[in-house]
């Protein structure tokens, strides 16, 4: 069983967190707060379910990757590409009409937590054939998303004041995107 060492699991880690990263991003583009709270609790619930996946994948094995494989795709697509559609639909709003949508609470953070998340479950599935220390795994995949995402949003805020109302439509387009990647990876 070949053994996969630190430096590997970084690697690995960084490039799950990039639709952290860039979902981070996005939101930091529509942030109207300056407090920490949303997005702590972004990263916190991207770090976990970054965490969680791989070892759910490694725990479960072939047979219900197989069965979720064959769809997950799909999910992820739709859930980022209904998010990335609302802000860019919101982005055309009158500021004073604008529903102000929070992606750092409730059902929109799980879905989209879920739906970053989703690849780490392969990745899990893939340590399963691996001699892996699955628990540090885990934390160092969970420990650089949170990290990822914390860096996207700040690095969101910034840009915004670059781009101003232009940049609730790049976010929702890179929702759109990301989405579409996801979908397009697994069918091609």
């Amino acid at each position: 069983m070949p053994e996969i060492d630190i430096l590997s699991i970084i690697l690995i880690a960084l490039a799950l967190s990039a639709d952290c990263f860039a979902v981070a991003l996005s939101s930091g583009f529509n942030i109207k707060t300056t407090t920490l709270s949303p997005i702590l609790r972004m990263a916190a619930a991207f770090g976990l379910a970054q965490a969680l996946m791989p070892a759910l994948g490694w725990l479960l094995g072939r047979t219900v990757v197989n069965l979720v494989s064959a769809y997950d795709h799909w999910i992820a697509f739709i859930l980022l590409a209904l998010i990335g559609g609302r802000m860019i639909w919101e982005s055309f709003r009158p500021e004073d009409k604008k529903k102000k949508v929070d992606a750092s609470k409730g059902l929109l953070l799980a879905g989209l937590a879920v739906a970053t998340s989703i690849d780490a479950l392969a990745v899990g599935l893939s340590f399963a054939f691996l001699k892996v220390n699955i628990i540090l795994a885990c934390v160092i995949i969970g420990t650089i998303a949170f990290g990822v995402t914390v860096g996207g949003f700040f690095l969101g805020k910034r840009v915004k004041s670059f781009l101003g109302r232009y940049a609730e439509v790049i976010g929702g387009v890179i929702l759109i995107a990301i989405g579409l990647r996801i979908l397009l990876s697994h069918i091609l």
